[in-house]
């Protein structure tokens, strides 16, 4: 296992290499839909068509351009350890504060509080991570499935 597969491996087991923010494919394809559409100048045919019945959906045009662009900019180039990630992450002060590589090392991972703003996003994958780094450590949790 490399160093920067251990350091993609966040404090609250997820893994950032899985995150779309760290692969930047989303923001690449939003970055380019947004130039095809200036290219095309689709807000005439927005603003146009959005006149009738049938096309009314493209009243909202200038929103879903406006998400486009903060798509394009939602990118992480680190991982969690190396910086990236929320600034504000309790997680990653808690785990630092208790000096332990992740959550996978404090036997209250199951019912932490800390955890429960990654739920609305990743359900219960997190959790099933840790338990997977607990289990069988760091090395196998990163070669094998990890749930995202």
């Amino acid at each position: 296992m490399s160093e920067d597969e251990k350091n993609l491996t966040a404090y609250c087991g997820l893994y950032c290499g899985d995150c779309f923010g760290f692969k930047g494919t989303i923001a690449d394809m939003a970055r380019d839909l947004r130039k095809e559409l200036r290219s095309a100048k689709f807000s005439r045919f927005a603003d146009f068509v959005s006149n009738y019945s049938f096309g009314a959906v493209y009243k909202n045009y200038p929103q879903c351009y406006e998400v486009l662009g903060a798509m394009v900019k939602f990118r992480c180039n680190k991982g969690c350890r190396d910086g990236g990630g929320p600034p504000f992450c309790k997680i990653r002060q808690c785990c630092q504060k208790k000096e332990i590589e992740g959550c996978w090392e404090c036997e209250e991972f199951e019912t932490c509080e800390k955890l429960d703003f990654l739920k609305p996003v990743h359900e219960d994958a997190h959790i099933k991570n840790l338990r997977k780094i607990k289990k069988q450590g760091m090395e196998k949790f990163v070669e094998g499935k990890r749930d995202w």
